[in-house]
């Protein structure tokens, strides 16, 4: 066998080949030629390899990989993250299990310009085990200077509407959509809601309402987004699923402030 022959052999049984038929050899009557059989009885040495082929090919034996493949390039390690740990769970809020811890961490929030311009943060207040929630839009100025929801002229008026349904203050829980007073009362921004929607979230997970009564168009489009207040002022709706209560119904009506 030349020189040609025999390295070619010789590749092709370090890639696993044991029988093999080289171009131009003859096949006897017993089957075809094993590669050992090509080769004689002299050894085929293997080619002399550089230190670098000879790390690749110790590591490669370490790690049990087959000795055909070649070694994975050195790269940037990443590791994997410890058992039960969730990659989309990285809210610390999700954590807050209650309304009273909440509560600091709402006052604390400097997520928008309103942390800084309100005088105090209003996260809400009434029943923790109410079956029934009442969400306006923002705090205004008398609910800026107590940190108390509903207190004002509009709240005298919701007060009124509650007894009406022989209900009181302390059977339900009252919340705003935004925690802290926009200035001059303004409409509630994009952005403050944003700020605010997690807020607003863990209240509604650990209230767990059955139902949400929205006051104002903002509200409503918490839990109704797309509709019209026109339209389902005085309506149940099912709440959206990504509303925060998603198994809870709702009932929109106009704010009080818009009957004052």
């Amino acid at each position: 066998m030349d020189d040609t022959k025999r390295r070619y052999l010789q590749q092709l049984m370090e890639l696993g080949e044991a029988d093999l038929v080289l171009p131009g050899d003859r096949v006897g009557e017993s089957g075809t030629q094993s590669s050992s059989q090509m080769a004689g009885t002299g050894s085929l040495v293997p080619p002399a390899q550089s230190p670098a082929a000879g790390r690749a090919a110790a590591a490669q034996a370490r790690s049990g990989a087959p000795a055909h493949l070649k070694p994975v390039a050195a790269g940037i390690v990443a590791e994997a993250p410890a058992a039960g740990d969730d990659l989309f769970a990285a809210d610390p809020l999700r954590r807050l299990g209650t309304l009273d811890a909440l509560v600091p961490v709402i006052d604390a929030c400097r997520k928008c310009a309103l942390g800084h311009s309100r005088l105090h943060s209003v996260p809400g207040e009434g029943n923790p085990k109410a079956g029934m929630v009442v969400v306006g839009e923002a705090p205004g100025a008398t609910e800026d200077e107590t940190g108390r929801p509903f207190v004002g002229r509009a709240g005298k008026l919701l007060d009124d509407i509650l007894k009406a349904i022989d209900f009181k203050r302390d059977d339900v829980f009252i919340c705003n959509v935004l925690k802290c007073r926009p200035p001059e009362n303004r409409d509630p921004e994009a952005d403050e809601i944003a700020a605010c929607s997690g807020f607003l979230s863990r209240q509604l997970a650990a209230l767990d309402p059955a139902l949400v009564v929205t006051l104002g168009r903002f509200s409503m489009a918490r839990f109704n987004p797309g509709a019209r207040i026109g339209q389902v002022h005085g309506t149940f709706r099912l709440a959206d699923a990504e509303s925060g209560a998603p198994d809870a119904l709702t009932y929109a009506m106009y704010h009080p402030a818009a009957a004052l």
